[in-house]
């Protein structure tokens, strides 16, 4: 009965990942605009002001609220509140892979279409100004990549006493590959690049 019962819980629609329940979740839009005939991605630059990332490019997007019925929903929400374009015009595509960076944060992308014509009374208080990147440029460009290195630091309260070998316990570092996309004066990192290349390859494995 137990197993039965297991079974069929197992089969039930399961987390993406062990922890997404607590884990600080974000959505992002990616958006496709029309440029004078050509396909352009839409990036922002973060305000100077933000108390977070000033200055950095990113997509439209944050934290997912308990008001919004999906991760969808807040992309959508997102993208009309820093853009100002109405969520009516912000037609979706579809949705790429979630971006898992821990087990505590994860990003879920999604990818539309919207009217750059309507992208004149851009919220200030968060976006600095808005460009525009042409695709076929990007499927001709190659990223560059480096590594930063991230080592552990357990805190003083850390429970030696229960691992073994205690506070000389071997913490394994590890490498984070960050990618660079650098066009005209701007220069695209971190997670926004991150994602810009996930999607780069997609429109690749389109065109074979």
């Amino acid at each position: 009965m137990f197993l039965e019962e297991l079974k069929k819980e197992l089969h039930h629609r399961q987390p993406l990942f062990i922890g997404e329940e607590t884990a600080l979740r974000s959505a992002i839009m990616l958006p496709l605009v029309e440029v004078e005939g050509e396909w352009h991605i839409l990036f922002e630059v973060r305000s100077l002001t933000m108390r977070k990332q000033p200055g950095d490019i990113s997509f439209p997007g944050g934290r997912i609220d308990a008001t919004d019925a999906s991760p969808m929903e807040a992309a959508i929400r997102e993208t009309h509140e820093e853009l100002g374009v109405a969520p009516t015009s912000i037609k979706i595509l579809g949705q790429m892979s979630p971006y898992i960076t821990s087990s505590s944060f994860v990003v879920y992308p999604f990818v539309a279409t919207i009217d750059h014509h309507q992208i004149e009374n851009f919220n200030k208080q968060e976006v600095e100004e808005v460009f525009t990147v042409p695709i076929n440029w990007l499927l001709n460009y190659e990223p560059y990549m480096h590594t930063v290195s991230v080592q552990p630091m357990p805190p003083m309260d850390f429970p030696f006493e229960k691992i073994f070998n205690g506070d000389k316990y071997q913490w394994r570092p590890r490498d984070i590959e960050e990618w660079f996309y650098d066009y005209k004066n701007y220069t695209i990192w971190g997670l926004t690049a991150r994602v810009l290349k996930h999607f780069v390859e997609t429109i690749r494995n389109v065109n074979r």
